[in-house]
């Protein structure tokens, strides 16, 4: 009866102090979530914890086993003859669940203080969400710019099984001045999907993103540009640069450029003019009938051909529709392989056209110059913006000659594509300028291709 107070007062001041609360129950019975792949290993090194015990004892002739059994058989009918089995079956069988519970938050405190310094959630949190990531669909984009990055940024939350083809076709600031004066491939771009896709870790994202103010031929460059130019001089090549920055930024998915020829990009205008360089043809502020680049065809990285072939799903864009997406189409191999994929694959279109690129264009010019390029229609689906910006947002880039993206629907359904239509715009009041929406656009997107798969 002396065992039954002291377990009794034990019970009473655990519900006053030790009581775990509903959430710290709550993470326990995560523990017992499918998919985690712990019950099973659990499960299997307690067996292995009995036979090798058997093992032993069966080596010893069975001695200890018999003895043993006799001890454990004295020993409760000596319990049940002194307290009722009605009372030490449930006191012994709640003081081993207490006992387990008590175990199993010790261990697990001690792997995740090891796993997780900064104590910044549960280990068993970090496990679902591994798992649901890595279970999500592969999803491949091609683009390049800030519209890149701004999509990976939400991705990187609803699936692991992201693959970023990045043009390497950047001539202009930092990445030019590195291209012209080092002769490397221009790692901007590349800079900015690694940053993106960074799994928690602002620190480090915000030095890949830091640009120097001051120094002898410092200004103007960001740090992870030149990182990104070191790696490439001491690896080789850009693609093992990426590969061991990768591993820096802790990133989900991966990051390929489509080539690594030392691709340059040439337009030529209505009025005439041939101009050579991303960063001139922008500038050069005229109607583009033709768009090019030297080598006339470059050959593609085989990781990114190879990342479209296992693709479920092909996100094009968003970005510059000339600068930052064509050059990706313009690797012959990148395209034919988009073209022969039977996977959903769907076009993101800008929300605004931008000067010296896509001056009045609407939905239908992006689709048809898209296809002009490449001789086929690449994608099944466009996604527009569904609402205009405010009105102040509209004069100031009215100023600036930029106008929203006029959506023509019969002239997109006449081309042969869905048209998915969502509101995934950001407008910034203080400088009124408009973005995608990262994660809206990225649920948006996701959420368009279950439904095409019926999930």
């Amino acid at each position: 009866m002396g065992l039954l107070k002291h377990a009794l007062q034990f019970l009473a001041q655990g519900s006053r102090d030790r009581t775990p609360s509903r959430r710290q129950v709550n993470q326990w019975f995560k523990w017992l979530a499918p998919g985690l792949l712990i019950k099973r290993w659990l499960l299997i090194s307690a067996t292995g914890m009995v036979f090798t015990g058997l093992g032993f004892a069966i080596w010893l002739n069975l001695t200890p086993v018999y003895y043993f059994s006799e001890f454990v058989r004295e020993l409760l009918r000596t319990i049940t003859d002194r307290i009722p089995n009605y009372i030490s079956g449930p006191l012994v069988l709640i003081t081993g669940f207490l006992l387990i519970l008590w175990g199993q938050k010790r261990s697990l405190g001690a792997i995740t203080e090891v796993l997780m310094p900064e104590g910044d959630g549960e280990l068993v949190d970090r496990l679902m969400t591994h798992r649901r990531l890595h279970r999500g669909p592969k999803v491949v984009v091609i683009g390049g710019g800030t519209g890149l990055s701004t999509l990976l940024r939400g991705l990187k939350g609803l699936s692991a099984n992201i693959t970023a083809i990045v043009t390497v076709a950047d001539d202009g600031g930092s990445s030019g001045r590195l291209r012209r004066e080092i002769g490397v491939l221009p790692p901007g771009d590349i800079r900015n999907c690694l940053a993106a896709l960074a799994d928690e870790e602002k620190l480090l994202t915000e030095l890949f993103q830091y640009r120097f103010q001051a120094g002898d031929g410092l200004v103007g460059h960001s740090f992870g540009n030149l990182f990104l130019t070191a790696m490439s001089e001491i690896t080789g090549d850009l693609e093992r640069a990426i590969a061991a920055s990768s591993k820096v930024l802790a990133i989900r998915g991966q990051v390929l450029p489509s080539t690594l020829s030392d691709m340059r990009l040439w337009a030529e205008l209505a009025d005439g003019r041939r101009i050579e360089g991303e960063s001139n043809i922008t500038e050069a502020k005229g109607k583009i009938i033709k768009i090019g680049c030297t080598p006339a065809q470059p050959a593609a990285l085989p990781r990114a051909i190879q990342a479209i072939d296992e693709a479920d799903y092909i996100i094009i864009g968003p970005g510059s529709l000339y600068t930052s997406i064509i050059p990706n189409l313009l690797v012959p191999d990148i395209r034919d392989a988009i073209a022969r994929s039977q996977v959903p694959r769907i076009y993101v279109c800008n929300i605004m056209t931008q000067p010296g690129e896509t001056d009045g264009y609407t939905v239908s010019d992006h689709i048809r110059t898209i296809d002009q390029v490449c001789g086929c229609p690449l994608f099944d689906a466009v996604l527009v913006q569904k609402t205009s910006p405010s009105a102040q947002s509209l004069i100031h880039y009215a100023q600036e000659g930029s106008h929203p993206v006029f959506f023509d629907r019969e002239a997109v359904v006449h081309l042969g594509r869905r048209a998915v239509v969502a509101n995934v715009m950001d407008e910034d009041a203080s400088t009124r300028l408009v973005r995608h929406n990262h994660s809206r656009l990225a649920r948006i997107l996701l959420r368009w291709y279950t439904r095409t798969q019926g999930l």
